[in-house]
């Protein structure tokens, strides 16, 4: 693969990623500065995360934003495939969700894809999924959901409410169009054709418009999803996309939770967390602290840096602070790993007790068939 290629697909990213490329190859459209200022107009906050390019694209939140604005309420809908436990790069979407629920006071749908990595993983059975699944709703429901609008799909938990609107969907998507989309070949098993239209289903759950924050990898099932929309009487959902969050060896693909080495789990410790990121993230610095001083480092493909912009740093000043003392080599890499292990351990020691009490909320947020 050459340095200007790239793979995006909701299976496999690799390589690095030009999105502005990205947004010409999938169609979607880039988050104007205009789309920001609607946004901040209506909210009345400007998210960092809106701010610094993390959501980047998008397809028809201009029709959601005229929609609300006559009065016309959308809900929220966003999923996760529960093939491991749960990582910080999981929680970019979902944060971002809380605080669309938040400003536009509206429903909540979060999907748990048990049997398409069933499908999908070879090595995992559907009681893994589940396993998985339950330990991926503690996380989701430990950043703070309302309960009264949040609500938990598991698909083979909720499939007698799925499948009606699921039949629909697939009835109107041949083949074809998902063997194009996906590069589905003769060995692809039946339940991964099918997929795509229970992922689409929860578009539907509600006679309203819906607006999904998901990674952008995640937008080839939802491209199908927009065609046939209109094909069986519904709203096209609309997307926003994040970027992808990098592993912590660095540019090239996105965190797996497969991969313990570059991954930071929301269930680590404060001593994994130190270990993985001193030893294990990618450094925009010099080979020695002398050339460093002299030359600077390069933020911009530093792992640490990277991870305070996306998540872990809101404050545009202290981000901009650090940016600069690295550039300018005043900032020394482990220094900047030492304060992004600060912010992590910090986030995730509140994030773990939550956790645990999330083990006595799930059922109010578990979705009942109906």
């Amino acid at each position: 693969m050459s340095a200007d290629d790239f793979i995006v697909t909701p299976w496999h990213v690799e390589g690095d990623i030009d999105y502005d490329k990205l947004i010409k190859q999938f169609g979607t459209e880039k988050i104007s500065s205009e789309l920001l200022e609607r946004i901040k107009g209506i909210t009345g906050q400007d998210h960092f995360m809106l701010r610094r390019g993390i959501f980047f694209s998008h397809r028809e939140l201009n029709i959601i934003l005229d929609e609300y604005e006559k009065g016309n309420k959308f809900f929220l809908y966003t999923g996760r495939g529960p093939s491991g436990h749960t990582h910080i790069g999981h929680l970019v979407p979902w944060m971002f969700a809380k605080w669309l629920q938040e400003k536009f006071d509206v429903n909540m749908y979060f999907q748990l894809t048990d049997d398409e990595k069933f499908y999908s993983k070879p090595n995992l059975t559907l009681e893994d999924t589940k396993k998985f699944a339950y330990e991926n709703a503690l996380d989701f429901i430990a950043l703070g959901f309302n309960p009264e609008k949040t609500k938990i799909i598991i698909n083979t938990r909720n499939i007698q409410t799925l499948y009606p609107i699921a039949a629909q969907v697939a009835k109107k998507i041949n083949f074809s169009n998902t063997k194009a989309t996906f590069g589905f070949t003769n060995e692809t098993n039946l339940g991964m054709i099918f997929y795509t239209s229970l992922q689409s289903a929860p578009c539907f759950i509600e006679d309203k418009p819906v607006l999904i924050p998901l990674g952008v990898d995640q937008d080839p099932h939802f491209r199908l999803t927009r065609d046939i929309a209109p094909k069986i009487g519904k709203q096209k959902p609309a997307l926003i996309h994040n970027i992808m969050i990098p592993s912590l060896e660095g540019p090239g693909g996105k965190m797996s939770a497969s991969d313990e080495k570059s991954t930071i789990y929301t269930t680590d410790s404060p001593a994994e967390v130190k270990k993985k990121i001193n030893k294990h993230a990618f450094s925009g610095g010099q080979l020695d602290i002398e050339q460093h001083r002299k030359l600077g480092g390069n933020p911009d493909i530093d792992v640490s840096y990277q991870y305070l912009r996306i998540f872990f740093e809101p404050n545009d000043d202290k981000l901009k602070t650090i940016y600069e003392d690295y550039k300018s080599g005043k900032l020394l890499s482990g220094e900047l790993k030492a304060i992004l292990i600060e912010k992590i351990n910090a986030f995730l020691a509140i994030h773990q007790e939550n956790r645990e009490k999330a083990k006595n909320q799930i059922d109010q947020f578990l979705f009942e068939n109906k």
